[in-house]
């Protein structure tokens, strides 16, 4: 099949979802209103809560959700073949991921911008309230390591993106003086930070850069984890002017260039997809398809990691809650955008289908390091530039956004630390220093427990990460559904989606707590972990449950009253 079919169909379903579902939910389920005084506003404080552009406050969101998530889930789906991963991402965006992202941010916005965990107090129970900001602390501290090991590994790989890829932290802290210090229209600072972005990558071809290949008794992957939560940590403490959003904002530029260069690269060569549609020879190290797809794709089709994005830092930036759907719908929509160009490179940018068998010969593999490979010869060949340049732009741009990812990621982790401080009355902990070490420390904890001293085995969290990931998405989905049903209004838009991520991770999960019994060894340490979030998920989707139907019972009494 020509690859350039997939892509037309593929964006031509996304672009509908969006200019027509979207306006449907905006108008008829969420009914946005114009003049609705958001948090921004009414609890500004220019640290975390500013009044954005919503193109700029866009630019963070898409950046923060999209991370390399979109990239490694599809990039390793296709093993099953192109087409039920294809499937998924498509209607995912469209009926799932919307939906969801949109909704966290809406909801969120309507509570003073409390995050999903403590918005699910006053909407449930405060027992609920308990058991959800665990699984998103759980989920927080996954999300962190494994980004963390993953850029750690790509920069290892790929010593020219080191280079680009710390530049652009000086770019975004230059971009947010510029804006909001200096007051420069936001045009300028764009073209010219991008411009910046895109001359150094060549200075990091000429000039690559490695660390020690020991220090302090430390492998480089270690090394590499340790500056990277350094980083995070600092970044999770400045004000979001100064580095998160104007660094989401120029990603998400790079990102939108990087989008129409692989998609104009398709365009122009319109490779063919060497992957089978439908796999007949599956490795027998792959699991099942089903429920495997649907929490090996997290990100892309639907992810719980928005809803703590929208719900933890683009709420509290809203300027009007109308943007709610520009921001948080199509933010998804770009992600959609980039897991279907994932899909695209992992199964279009090879000679043949034996070269395409011989990567996918195991499970786990292909992920980031397919789509590199694959979108580079498909650049290269489409464009006309060097494959070697186009496999350090593919690098820095997957980098970067599961750097922007793990800024996000901490900052998140901080706040959970510090509503946990304010909630039980502990002083300590609602001090943002002691919170963000708390959160360094048990994504450090994490990432090396499960990776082992180099920290590079730590990949082994990806599976449990997606199972996780799904189930916190179902359970955002039922909370937005109990505050529907609660405002007397529809509800099966967010059910109907809740009740099928929800079974699926469920069912996956108890899946991989079975092989990691059998793996033993490391991990038993992961076996525990997926346990705990198991229970905990089930006795929140208990308690919300309960909550949804007394919720029902009441509107239905009012009704007929």
């Amino acid at each position: 099949m020509n690859a350039t079919i997939l892509a037309v169909i593929g964006l031509g379903a996304i672009f509908a979802g969006y200019r027509f579902y979207s306006k449907f939910i905006a108008e008829k389920i969420y009914q946005l209103d114009p003049n609705f005084e958001t948090p921004s506003h009414a609890q500004r404080d220019d640290i975390d809560y500013l009044p954005t552009n919503r193109v700029v406050l866009w630019g963070h969101h898409f950046t923060a959700v999209a991370g390399a998530a979109p990239i490694i889930g599809p990039g390793i789906a296709v093993i099953w073949g192109w087409l039920p991963a294809f499937l998924w991402v498509i209607f995912g965006t469209m009926f799932f991921a919307g939906v969801h992202d949109f909704g966290a941010v809406w909801a969120s916005v309507r509570n003073q911008a409390k995050s999903v965990g403590a918005l699910t107090g006053d909407v449930v129970s405060a027992r609920a309230r308990t058991l959800f900001m665990i699984v998103v602390f759980f989920l927080l501290m996954m999300v962190n390591a494994v980004f963390g090991v993953a850029i750690s590994v790509e920069l290892q790989s790929t010593p020219s993106a080191v280079i680009p890829t710390w530049t652009a932290v000086a770019v975004a802290i230059a971009i947010g003086i510029l804006i909001y210090r200096m007051h420069v229209p936001i045009l300028w600072p764009t073209i010219v930070g991008t411009l910046v972005l895109y001359a150094v990558i060549y200075l990091g071809e000429l000039v690559p850069l490695s660390l020690p290949t020991e220090f302090l008794g430390m492998a480089p992957g270690a090394q590499w984890i340790i500056i990277l939560f350094i980083y995070a940590g600092i970044a999770s403490l400045l004000p979001v002017w100064l580095l998160l959003q104007p660094r989401d904002y120029i990603n998400g530029i790079q990102l939108f260039v990087g989008l129409g260069l692989l998609y104009g690269a398709v365009m122009i060569a319109s490779p063919t997809i060497v992957a089978p549609a439908i796999n007949p020879n599956v490795p027998a190290s792959a699991p099942p398809i089903i429920p495997l797809l649907f929490v090996t794709i997290a990100c892309g089709a639907i992810s719980g990691f928005h809803g703590l994005v929208g719900s933890g830092t683009t709420s509290k930036q809203l300027d009007k809650e109308t943007d709610a759907r520009f921001v948080g719908y199509l933010g998804s929509s770009g992600e959609g955008a980039l897991a279907l160009v994932a899909i695209i490179a992992a199964t279009a940018g090879f000679a043949s289908i034996d070269d395409w068998n011989a990567l996918y010969s195991d499970f786990g593999n292909g992920g980031m390091g397919a789509f590199v490979t694959g979108g580079a010869t498909i650049v290269s060949g489409g464009v006309g530039i060097s494959y070697e340049f186009a496999a350090t732009l593919l690098t820095v741009m997957a980098v970067l956004f599961a750097g922007t990812t793990m800024d996000a990621g901490v900052r998140l982790q901080r706040y959970i630390i510090q509503e946990w401080g304010s909630i039980y009355q502990i002083p300590v902990l609602q001090n943002g220093y002691v919170a963000t070490i708390a959160a360094v420390s048990a994504c450090l904890l994490l990432a090396f427990g499960a990776g082992g001293p180099s920290g590079e085995g730590g990949m082994l969290i990806w599976p449990l990460f997606g199972t996780t990931n799904q189930l916190l998405a179902g359970l955002t989905l039922l909370v937005i559904s109990v505050m529907l049903v609660k405002l007397g209004r529809p509800a099966r838009y967010t059910l109907i989606p809740m009740l099928f991520i929800t079974f699926m991770a469920l069912a996956a999960a108890v899946l991989q707590l079975g092989t990691l019994y059998e793996e033993g060894g490391i991990t038993y340490f992961l076996l525990w972990i997926d346990a705990v979030i198991v229970i905990l998920a089930i006795l929140v989707l208990l308690e919300a449950g309960s909550a949804f139907f007394r919720a029902r019972r009441a509107a239905e009494t009012g009704a007929t009253a």
